[in-house]
């Protein structure tokens, strides 16, 4: 070992960088806490020492996704086709923190640090829909959202497996803006 692996400046955040890195090369269901403590340059044990197993690893990323996106989706201004096109964005900028939040499997979804942060992701999304002139306020307004998250989130996953027509390629938050305006413009 190195003696960087035993003064490490900031464990937490090299781990979690090296598993982001790791998940775009391998996909978060090949991921080994051995893998990840040589690209972090740490001992094998460090990643199990700091967040006890993969899962807690993954539910770290999780936790730090969540407030990403959420941080993203308030930075849109509560316009709702901005919003749109800022979930997308963040989708394809940080596709691993992306794969793994929508696989609760792989982490623990019932954690207070996840919770809040998806939580604050919901609320961003729900402020950007009450703006929206027309916007129900009743129980319609909760498959309106749902309606916004499905068709943003649709697209994002569509975008990242390849699975849209070759037609489509160049730039992805062009397309997505002209996609998710077919639902989120102002009528």
């Amino acid at each position: 070992m190195t003696e960087r692996s035993y003064h490490h400046g900031d464990l937490r955040r090299a781990l979690l960088t090296a598993t982001a890195a790791a998940i775009a090369d391998k996909g978060p269901t090949a991921l080994s806490l051995r893998d990840l403590a040589r690209r972090a340059g740490v001992s094998h044990a460090a990643p199990a020492h700091h967040f006890g197993d993969k899962a807690g690893l993954l539910t770290a990323l999780a936790a730090e996704g969540y407030a990403m996106l959420a941080d993203a989706l308030s930075a849109a201004g509560g316009d709702l086709l901005d919003s749109g096109v800022a979930y997308v964005r963040f989708a394809i900028e940080h596709r691993a923190h992306f794969e793994v939040m929508f696989q609760p499997g792989l982490y623990h979804p019932d954690d207070p640090e996840v919770a809040a942060a998806r939580e604050r992701a919901d609320r961003s999304l729900s402020t950007a829909l009450s703006t929206r002139p027309g916007h129900p306020r009743d129980e319609d307004a909760e498959a309106t959202q749902l309606a916004a998250w499905s068709l943003a989130h649709g697209f994002a996953a569509l975008r990242l497996s390849g699975a849209l027509p070759a037609t489509t390629e160049g730039d992805p938050e062009a397309l997505a803006r002209r996609v998710l305006g077919q639902l989120f413009q102002q009528p």
